[in-house]
């Protein structure tokens, strides 16, 4: 399929949940052509900074974080340059330690997973929070996976790869599901709800947490994520309903309309 036949399937889909997005959101339930050899070696932590001299489509990664190895194949470099081009430096660094919070907790069980695909997943899974990704009524993660699949079947991406980053950032919100799929599916929503919730934090030392946040530090990751997710409720309210983010529209924002599971059930059309 082309791009423009993708997108113009993209268009016609979200037409028809547009004609029906009350009915779509009640049915909602619930968070390329070489490699390159090895980059120049960087420092394991410390601020990652992009060559500005080089190609503007390859990010400069460093070999190691935390002793959690990047891949430096080109469609990972590829990749990182366009979440830090699209995203902002809190948001980039937020996925980026997404991934490296979920290697360090599998590495410590043992888990064997794809290193190249679990970065990809990790990297692209919060595009749905990008304004130029966002449509009227899906789900942020359901636009944040169909942005991803569009950009791998760019990068010429084995279609079942691109399957398995969509239902990571698809799934990353809803981790009891999540765990229950692949461990490249697994790491987003474990390493993003991490860093979300601190969740799983004291299983990593301290001297590997600092290692973490000196290469990608929060920069008030807080609030930029109270922020994102306040946006959605007042911009696309429906695509919240009976997700965990309707409970801050309703605690933050005034006469927040958002049915709740219970509103729902009562006012089922049923004589009873």
């Amino acid at each position: 399929m082309s791009d423009k036949e993708y997108e113009a399937e993209n268009v016609t889909r979200r037409t028809a949940l547009g004609r029906g997005v009350g009915l779509a959101a009640i049915g909602a339930a619930s968070v390329l052509t070489t490699a390159l050899s090895d980059p120049p070696a960087a420092a394991a932590s410390g601020p990652v900074r992009r060559d500005r001299t080089a190609d503007p489509t390859i990010e400069t990664l460093p070999r190691r974080v935390a002793g959690i190895p990047l891949p430096t194949s080109e469609v990972v470099r590829r990749t990182a340059a366009f979440v830090r081009g699209v995203s902002s430096e809190t948001l980039f660094n937020h996925v980026m330690r997404t991934y490296l919070y979920g290697c360090l907790l599998f590495d410590r069980r043992g888990v064997p997973y794809d290193r190249e695909l679990a970065f990809l997943a990790a990297a692209l899974h919060d595009l749905g929070l990008v304004e130029a990704y966002r449509t009227p009524t899906e789900r942020f993660e359901v636009d944040g996976a169909d942005a991803a699949q569009l950009f791998l079947r760019r990068q010429r991406v084995p279609a079942e790869r691109v399957a398995v980053v969509w239902d990571a950032i698809a799934l990353h919100t809803n981790i009891g599901i999540a765990t229950r799929k692949r461990p490249e599916i697994a790491m987003v929503a474990i390493g993003s709800g991490l860093d979300f919730t601190g969740n799983g934090l004291d299983s990593i030392p301290s001297d590997i947490r600092e290692e973490v946040l000196g290469a990608y530090p929060r920069e008030g990751f807080k609030q930029d994520a109270l922020d994102n997710i306040l946006s959605l409720c007042r911009t696309k309210p429906m695509s919240v309903l009976m997700h965990p983010f309707a409970e801050v529209g309703r605690r933050h924002i005034p006469d927040f309309t958002v049915p709740t599971a219970e509103d729902l059930l009562l006012a089922a059309p049923f004589e009873e």
